[in-house]
């Protein structure tokens, strides 16, 4: 096996008791001596501290932003030349046939285009961008810089306290800041459905960011098991769990990401990998949907439970892709796929748990209503 990789916090880590876990290449804190319910409400309730320096950043710079933009069009069905200077969408690498390869993050930042990618995928990610960009658009990888999340409810308060600008920022804005002495790239963003920042600096500048943060009555440090918890409430896919190479956004219920100049009679219908099957799902509908799910009672149902639209027989109409325990909502939560004809929210089923099934409802995302600063 390959030896798992540290992040540059990884020492802060180990003096905060974290538990690590392989994860992504990485040896990641899961959990710190809080335990994983009392983060996940922490964050949802004040800010929770979250590295997540094993996601690849990249920097694609060309002739012009015009330019760079264009050509990152030809990988993803995203507007990116509309999108203004100063701001981030969110977008997905697509393949020939309409499945999704990554999600991602980009951002605008004047003269280039700043994109963050999921650590599992951004080996193949930054060699899906060199094969189609270079070397008009030449692909930076940025390995010199960490980048951490501070997400909550009083995540402003607290960084305003070290960098008052970012106060003025609002969801999907981004902004270079100066930072512990650094030059630090913020965006007003995360994973988790509330209010925050995603925070890209120097590396040898991360603890001190970290440390300076958490001596914050407000702030605490938050590992990947209230991260997917987080994520799940909030209706957040997972990538290779909610969404893979084989799931058309349409499927995913990720159209809303697509915008329409880049649909059919859009300005730049297309040019995008797949956009046969993707722009068909959009004008003819899907035979299944992501939908989130509550099940009944105290029992959680993991991911790969089969789902029935009936208490016995029948074939399984679905998927459980992801799911828990809701520390928000005090009971198990879940996502995965139905057949379309079982999607409506409201919607009875039954998921089968070690030969039982037990029922459960189709349930409108996100399970925990967003807290973004519009």
């Amino acid at each position: 096996m390959a030896e798992l990789l540290r992040t540059p916090l990884f020492d802060l880590h180990a003096e905060l008791g974290a538990r690590m876990v392989p994860f992504a290449g990485y040896e990641m804190p899961v959990q710190y001596p809080a335990g994983v319910m009392k983060e996940h409400l922490h964050c949802r309730a004040a800010a929770g501290l979250f590295d997540v320096s094993h996601m690849g950043q990249v920097i694609l710079r060309g002739a012009s932003y015009a330019a760079v933009a264009r050509a990152f069009e030809t990988l993803v069905p995203m507007d990116v030349l509309g999108l203004p200077e100063g701001r981030q969408r969110y977008g997905l690498f697509t393949n020939e046939a309409g499945g999704i390869e990554d999600d991602l993050m980009f951002a605008n930042r004047g003269d280039h285009l700043f994109v963050v990618v999921n650590a599992a995928c951004k080996e193949a990610d930054i060699a899906r961008m060199k094969a189609a960009l270079e070397p008009a658009v030449t692909v930076e990888v940025i390995a010199d810089r960490a980048l951490v999340a501070l997400q909550g409810p009083a995540a402003e308060t607290a960084l305003a306290r070290l960098a008052p600008g970012v106060a003025g920022m609002g969801f999907m804005d981004v902004a270079t800041v100066e930072l512990m002495g650094g030059e630090a790239w913020v965006s007003r963003s995360g994973y988790t459905g509330e209010d925050g920042y995603e925070i890209s600096l120097p590396a040898p500048a991360a603890e001190a960011l970290c440390r300076a943060l958490l001596e914050m009555d407000e702030v605490e440090p938050i590992g990947l098991g209230a991260r997917d918890s987080l994520r799940l409430e909030a209706g957040l896919c997972l990538y290779g769990s909610d969404i893979d190479a084989g799931t058309s956004p349409v499927e995913a219920g990720l159209s809303w990401a697509i915008q329409k100049l880049r649909r059919a009679g859009g300005d730049r219908e297309g040019g995008f990998p797949g956009a046969a099957r993707v722009l068909g799902d959009l004008a003819d509908g899907v035979s299944r949907k992501r939908v989130g799910l509550v099940p009944e009672g105290r029992a959680p149902m993991r991911a790969h439970t089969q789902i029935y639209a009936v208490a016995e027989g029948g074939e399984p109409v679905g998927e459980v892709t992801s799911g828990g325990f809701g520390p928000s909502i005090e009971g198990p939560v879940a996502m995965g796929y139905v057949g379309a004809d079982h999607a409506a929210v409201g919607t009875d089923l039954f998921g089968e748990v070690r030969g039982k099934r037990l029922p459960l409802k189709v349930a409108k995302m996100p399970l925990v209503p967003a807290n973004f600063k519009r």
